[in-house]
């Protein structure tokens, strides 16, 4: 057997077999998804309401009106995120960041309970707030980069600075305006309550934009990955890919935090759990990210749909109580690496 051949089969999904076991794990958790709510709905009416049969048009509805819109809003979350974590870890060299890392959140926060402090009525425009505040946090922190050197350092510094001054305003705000907590609480702890599907044309194309662009140059990405010096002498343009690496995870965590508010670990736990099945090539690497997201976002949701039903635990406290024992995970591997 070929050196290639034993590296491309050394990972499960690098196989045909691989990658159709995440495809159909990734179809059961859709449609249990869809199964199972705070509803109960055995297996002739949940058929029924799904190819809207005569007779079951209340299963239909919520279906279609209220499980659907939440499944999207899963699937879209975790493949921005997902992408987000891989290339912010990517130009980075440092495993441990996150879409948190360049400021989104605290940018989103920021923008969010601003918004709720000048105009407390103003619900519909918190999804754009949102993304507007992440989207622009991110813009500064790159403009204070390309002053510099633009270097992973200088990004991850910059990043931290940026974020601390947002989440510093987001407390002063909160201390002037106690009331403004109550609304801020439920988009800080991330959730995926929005049942309207329209809404989510404008951040999902955006997230699909941003993985194609992904896409399209993580030849570079993967060279990137070996180091400045390399990727310079192999004709990377560093500081350009870095920067664009940088605006498409920002744009792809910002238009999630738009619709699903502050999701926390997904971009953390992702990357690292897709590069244990797929390597560290960057194109199947986004690719199974992406599913593997998708699966763990949507596995998180319903499991904070079911167990304490009728009632709902909001999907990013689900994912705070699995992201954490991972995260401490990982610093104690780092540790021991450190030794």
């Amino acid at each position: 057997m070929e050196k290639g051949t034993e590296t491309k089969n050394r990972y499960f999904c690098r196989t045909k077999a691989g990658w159709l076991t995440l495809i159909l794990l990734l179809l059961c958790v859709v449609l249990l998804s869809l199964r199972f709510g705070s509803a109960a709905m055995d297996g002739q009416a949940f058929w029924g309401g799904l190819l809207r049969q005569e007779g079951f048009e209340t299963q239909s509805l919520i279906l279609y009106s209220l499980r659907l819109p939440r499944l999207l809003q899963g699937i879209l979350a975790g493949v921005g995120l997902s992408v987000s974590g891989v290339l912010l870890q990517s130009v980075t060299g440092n495993d441990l960041a996150s879409p948190s890392i360049i400021g989104v959140n605290a940018g989103a926060g920021f923008a969010v309970i601003l918004l709720l402090s000048f105009f407390p009525h103003a619900a519909a425009g918190l999804p754009p707030a949102a993304f507007l505040g992440a989207f622009l946090t991110t813009l500064l922190i790159m403009a204070i980069a390309g002053r510099m050197d633009a270097s992973k350092a200088t990004v991850i510094l910059a990043g931290i600075a940026v974020q601390a001054l947002l989440n510093a305003g987001i407390s002063f705000l909160s201390l002037l305006d106690t009331d403004v907590l109550v609304s801020y609480s439920y988009f800080s702890v991330g959730g995926l309550s929005n049942t309207d599907i329209r809404l989510l044309w404008l951040p999902g194309g955006i997230i699909l934009l941003g993985f194609a662009a992904a896409l399209a140059f993580s030849g570079q990405i993967r060279l990137l990955c070996l180091g400045d010096g390399m990727a310079l002498s192999l004709g990377v343009r560093v500081k350009r890919v870095r920067m664009l690496c940088l605006v498409c995870a920002s744009a792809c965590a910002a238009a999630v935090v738009s619709f699903a508010g502050l999701l926390g670990f997904v971009g953390l736990i992702v990357p690292h759990i897709s590069r244990r099945l797929a390597g560290t090539k960057t194109g199947p690497l986004l690719a199974v990210s992406a599913m593997t997201g998708s699966i763990l976002v949507l596995t998180a949701d319903l499991l904070g749909r079911v167990v304490f039903a009728p009632s709902e635990v909001p999907v990013g406290i689900v994912m705070a109580f699995i992201g954490a024992p991972f995260f401490f995970f990982l610093l104690l591997r780092r540790r021991k690496t450190s030794c």
